[in-house]
């Protein structure tokens, strides 16, 4: 993996690059970008076209998310603080932790002044042209925090032209197009924060790192799956010297640190009273083990085995007895409670156990090296097993297993193969998110544009022959694999057409790609763990 330098050498104005941009060496703009490191004309260039290839989705398909946050804008600015939380106007009730509904609350300053309609809370549903352009004009913005943090990456990088591959990778990445600027979200943002985060940690700034991260973990909460991660890393790398013993000014300095963001973000609603409720709105475990449309894990690959072993205990009469309450259950993909009905019922409680484990095996090799590219592949592993594992996981989760892979993607050809099998998978789940004609077929070639112009040059620059015949027949099951992509879509595409609306089949699609993707995903986690576990950091 590319290193970071541990110092940045800060740019004069005076100083000449031929490669920057002239237009822009005068402003406060190029100050900031030279405090970033400076800037090359190629990247300004993929900033502008980038931009204006998102200004043209303005008019695309916005899912009920939309609708989520623009309710969100009106209850920060409506409604007293004390009242955020408890607000059921709309059924899209403020289920974020606070700092992001501070941030919904600033974010609607604007909007009242621009459109007050944007802001009245009685206003559901509204989707005006202001409202839409103002909207996706703030995930465009807040995503430059994620665009600035893969700009320090290049300039402290050893090897800054494979660096320049990865960072362009994430901020055009696919899953941010889909889920930010046409589904809409803001995960550009909040990666952002992260790759800040491990930024500070990989040039040697730890306290910097976790207090960034505490900071992400109030804005959107499903960032406390790699926190385990976070927790060992700074205790046994800052908190400790390399004798183990601890150094308490740092721990010290490290706990104060956490626990001032946490009372900026907490600390309102604990004087109220509001803590119990805050809690109940962020971690509701009332919802069921897979979401509507089954996120491409484990429990997908088990929810499809129960479906094929019940159709064979109907077929050949084994005797073996069906739970009838699991028969429609997970038929439809609905949310709600799974029951399966051959194969036992799994509980919050399981899931939870079996995330543990796995995230203990990496947390103790973290411990024995507590290194900065340890810290990243554990990190990685952690967010992996709680997506393959968790409870009700969400199609969009994940993000938070291909956003930290990349930065181990230039390691060497093994990372490099788990990457883009993870990665393949990874984002063809997210494909079922965007069903409208236009936009489907956008995404498939915008994603196989970002294939082809960023993973293709990694390809050339890592491959390396098999060393012996079963390696060579494992990289051939896997292309295989991937090739069967290009299948998937076509059955995908066609079979829809072929049976019509039958209200029998038509979530067949959804479960074929859910159990094709789960495979990848699947054998990509099981790739990363042994390449982490078997290899010295």
């Amino acid at each position: 993996m590319s290193a970071v330098k541990n110092s940045h050498s800060l740019p004069t104005d005076e100083l000449e690059d031929p490669q920057k941009p002239h237009a822009l060496k005068s402003t406060s703009a190029w100050r900031w970008l030279n405090f970033l490191g400076g800037v090359s004309q190629s990247e300004v260039d993929i900033l502008l076209l980038s931009t204006a290839f998102k200004f043209l989705l303005f008019p695309a398909y916005r899912s009920t998310d939309f609708e989520v946050h623009r309710n969100w804008l009106a209850i920060t600015h409506s409604l007293p603080i004390s009242r955020w939380y408890y607000d059921t106007t709309s059924e899209w009730t403020l289920d974020y932790p606070p700092f992001f509904a501070y941030f919904e609350s600033l974010m609607s300053i604007p909007a009242a002044f621009i459109d007050p309609k944007i802001v009245d809370i009685q206003n559901l549903q509204y989707d005006a042209w202001t409202v839409i352009v103002y909207q996706r004009l703030t995930v465009i913005i807040s995503e430059l925090v994620l665009g600035a943090a893969l700009l320090r990456f290049i300039r402290g990088s050893v090897d800054p032209s494979r660096q320049r591959i990865l960072s362009a990778s994430l901020f055009l990445h696919p899953g941010f197009l889909i889920i930010d600027h046409i589904h809409f979200q803001y995960n550009g943002f909040m990666f952002g924060i992260l790759l800040w985060s491990i930024l500070m940690a990989c040039e040697g700034r730890k306290l910097a790192s976790g207090i960034l991260f505490a900071v992400l973990l109030n804005f959107k909460h499903i960032y406390m799956y790699l926190a385990p991660a976070y927790f060992i890393y700074l205790l046994r790398s800052y908190c400790m010297s390399p004798a183990g013993a601890i150094i308490p000014t740092r721990f010290i300095s490290l706990a104060n640190s956490v626990l001032l963001v946490f009372m900026a973000s907490l600390g309102p609603f604990v004087l109220m009273g509001q803590l119990p409720q805050l809690l109940s709105r962020l971690f509701p475990f009332t919802r069921g083990l897979n979401h509507a449309y089954w996120a491409p894990n484990v429990w997908a690959l088990v929810t499809a085995a129960d479906r094929v072993l019940l159709q064979l205990v109907k077929h050949l009469d084994v005797g073996v007895a069906v739970n009838e309450s699991g028969i429609a259950s997970t038929s439809r993909g609905l949310v709600g409670d799974t029951v399966f009905a051959v194969i036992p019922n799994i509980k919050p409680l399981h899931t939870f156990i079996i995330t543990i484990i796995f995230q203990m095996v990496y947390l103790i090799k973290l411990w024995r090296a507590p290194t900065y590219k340890s810290f990243v592949a554990a990190l990685t592993l952690c967010g992996y097993a709680s997506y393959m594992f968790g409870w009700h996981v969400h199609e969009k989760a994940v993000l938070l297993v291909l956003v930290p892979l990349t930065l181990l993607a230039s390691e060497n050809y093994a990372y490099y193969k788990t990457f883009v099998i993870a990665s393949v998978a990874g984002i063809f789940s997210l494909f079922p998110l965007i069903f409208t004609p236009a936009e489907s077929l956008l995404k498939i070639v915008y994603s196989l544009i970002w294939g082809g112009m960023l993973l293709y040059p990694l390809h050339k620059q890592l491959y390396e022959f098999p060393s012996s015949l079963p390696w060579v027949l494992l990289e051939s099951f896997e292309n295989a694999y991937l090739y069967g992509f290009a299948l998937l879509q076509a059955f995908v595409t066609l079979f829809p057409l072929m049976t019509g609306e039958n209200p029998d089949t038509e979530f067949l699609p959804l479960m074929v790609t859910s159990v094709y993707c789960a495979v990848g995903l699947l054998w990509s986690f099981i790739r990363l763990s042994t390449l982490y576990i078997t290899q010295q950091y």
